[in-house]
């Protein structure tokens, strides 16, 4: 008897999801039993009893001499042969059932392992038949495209940029973002990334992934579009943010508008849309949409226009110590002039400047990627304490681009970029001055207060499905970049920092709510929600389906393989791996998803159980086949 559990989640995101998934973990199930079942059926073996489920029988029926059973479990499910019973090992060394002509034992080891190994053949083949139909049915995916880079990681280093297009991985072609993950994730050592700038150059680079999570990584995330998150997908999130500008204009947005122009500039992409809103960050922007009609006619559309106030800097009126530079791009001003990781930037002047400023009581360390952005084309000086606090003193002339940050919150780890000179720094959270009449100067904070941790407060009105509790940032050395961040994002969040006074023991925490710093503004979306870049990627015959189909089969069973090869040595985290009620649950919410993604999990499941069950393993068809 080879046996299969999966266990039941009941997910509340609805019945009907629910049930697909209950069918389709069930019909993956079946048709590796029945595989097992026919053949021995086929190689004349009795077969006493075909079960779907596992465990007590519920309800039996014989025909023949096979009692075919539904049991209480739902989610497994056996084949029992005479002769053969993983549960009653004893049976195969009866005697009398050895002599039984009928007994799986009596067969030639041929016949046994066609019989073993029909299920794993069968599980391929109804794979690869999922698959298939998914490609037939055509299916959204990510595109190739790169939107988020984070800084300090190996692919900021190389010099990635959002709007770049990957192409292959390790000689692997990239056909959507899901392969950027999945071929990082799954190499060793270093891996080779080729593709192509945003403004068509080519590039070949040789990464050594990040190894600090979970799984490896080069620190790139999806690209975006210009198209709200349409009303199937937001599900009651809302389309923009809370206490953003967008938000400010009453009913400007609905659910699947279509940016088409920003303040009369056409807009295509997100990169068009990126670059209009940073070069016009301080200004009132008119957003033209184009908008489905209200029949759902997707023929038709209407143009709406709304205008969306700029986005000011949240600022709490204190300035912290600056840190050292963390991480430096290839090839980049900074790399050029050779600055060097450790160093840390404690003055800048611009061209024609009368003096240097000090960064930290003159320039706010935060506001260090905006003076550099201001200064772009000219020839900056830059002086730097080498190796940190109390180092050598050095200076340095450079020319910085206009490149600027875009509002994104790296994580609590992630350095700052500076991207004009392509370095990303840390702060010391230690306060160096407080500017009068501040939030923090109210709160009587004072230079040389050490910060050890910030706690945003959510507002009672913040809409659940974004968040139903305070966000904790432990500041340690790394976090003040975060916070800052988190302030811009949450706007209308109050704050507590825990502070330790003159950088002494005892702490004492201190509600603080940011305003808008004067004359500063951030470039960002203004809160607007859009959905990830997406293309569709669909089958324009039966037979390029079919070869899809093989060539996602081949690949998944390949995936498999050098999951467990990374598990082995460690270049994957267990904590990656998920467990019968994860995989529901995981199946519940891809139903939801479209009928063509649901066949895709059950293709990749069926492909899961396949090689799995063949692993030479006791009690699994690959240690079976191994004993034969």
């Amino acid at each position: 008897m080879e046996t299969l559990i999966l266990a039941a989640f009941v997910s509340p995101e609805g019945l009907l999801s629910f049930a697909m998934v209950a069918l389709g973990l069930g019909m993956v199930i079946f048709f590796h039993e029945l595989g097992h079942f026919a053949v021995a059926k086929w190689c004349d073996v009795q077969v006493e009893r075909f079960s779907i489920g596992f465990g007590p029988v519920i309800w039996s029926r014989t025909w023949g001499e096979t009692e075919y059973a539904l049991s209480a479990i739902p989610f497994g499910g056996y084949v029992k042969m005479l002769g053969q019973d993983d549960i009653d090992p004893g049976q195969e060394t009866s005697t009398e059932i050895a002599e039984n002509p009928r007994s799986y034992t009596a067969k030639s080891v041929p016949q046994r392992m066609a019989i073993i190994s029909a299920g794993v053949i069968m599980n391929v083949i109804t794979g690869f038949l999922f698959y298939v139909g998914a490609m037939w049915l055509g299916r959204q995916v990510q595109t190739n495209e790169v939107g988020f880079v984070q800084p300090g990681m190996p692919a900021w280093q190389a010099g990635l940029r959002a709007g770049d297009s990957l192409t292959s991985i390790n000689g692997r072609p990239v056909l959507d973002f899901s392969d950027v993950t999945r071929g990082t994730a799954l190499s060793q050592g270093s891996i080779r990334v080729i593709g192509e700038h945003a403004d068509g150059e080519k590039f070949d680079v040789v990464l050594t992934p990040d190894r600090s999570g979970t799984k490896r990584m080069i620190g790139v995330g999806p690209q975006t579009s210009t198209q709200l998150i349409p009303a199937a997908i937001a599900k009651g999130i809302p389309i923009v943010e809370p206490g953003s500008p967008a938000a400010s204009v009453k009913d400007g947005f609905q659910p699947g508008d279509q940016i088409v122009a920003i303040g009369g500039q056409p807009v295509e992409s997100y990169a068009d849309l990126r670059s209009v809103l940073t070069d016009r960050r301080s200004e009132a922007l008119e957003f033209t949409v184009r908008r489905a009609e209200p029949s759902g006619d997707d023929s038709t559309s209407t143009q709406a226009t709304t205008t969306v106030p700029a986005q000011p800097y949240r600022w709490l009126g204190l300035r912290v110590e600056i840190g050292e530079i963390a991480a430096i791009q290839h090839d980049s001003p900074a790399e050029q002039a050779e600055l060097k990781v450790k160093d840390r930037i404690i003055k800048v002047q611009g061209e024609g400047d009368e003096a240097p400023v000090e960064v930290g009581l003159g320039l706010d360390p935060a506001a260090l990627p905006d003076w550099f952005a201001d200064h772009g084309g000219t020839q900056v000086t830059v002086t730097i304490e080498r190796e940190g606090i109390g180092g050598e003193t050095r200076t340095f002339q450079l020319t910085p681009t206009t490149d600027r940050n875009w509002g994104e919150i790296y994580g609590d780890e992630a350095p700052t970029p500076i991207p004009a000179i392509g370095v990303a720094y840390e702060f010391v959270p230690r306060i160096l001055a407080v500017e009068p009449d501040s939030p923090a100067s109210k709160a009587d904070l004072k230079p040389n207060d050490l910060i050890t941790k910030a706690e945003f407060i959510r507002p009672a009105d913040w809409p659940e499905s974004l968040g139903s509790s305070n966000i904790t940032v432990d500041i340690g050395d790394h976090g003040w970049g975060q916070v800052i961040g988190l302030l811009q994002a949450l706007p209308t969040w109050d704050l507590k920092l825990t502070v330790k006074p003159n950088g002494q023991e005892p702490t004492r925490t201190v509600p603080l709510k940011a305003v808008n710093a004067p004359d500063r503004y951030v470039s960002s979306d203004r809160g607007l929600k859009l959905m990830n870049a997406v293309k569709e990627r669909k089958a324009h015959s039966i037979g390029e389906a079919f070869t899809l189909g093989w060539d996602q089969t081949r690949d998944s069973m390949m995936d498999i393989y050098l999951t467990l090869r990374g598990l082995i040595f460690r270049d994957i985290s267990p904590k990656e791996l998920h467990g019968p009620i994860g995989i529901f649950s995981i199946g519940v919410q891809v139903a939801q998803s479209g009928i063509a993604e649901f066949l895709i999990f059950l293709g990749f499941l069926s492909v899961n159980l396949a090689v799995l069950n063949f692993l030479p393993i006791p009690v699994l068809d690959g240690g079976h086949m191994v004993f034969l």
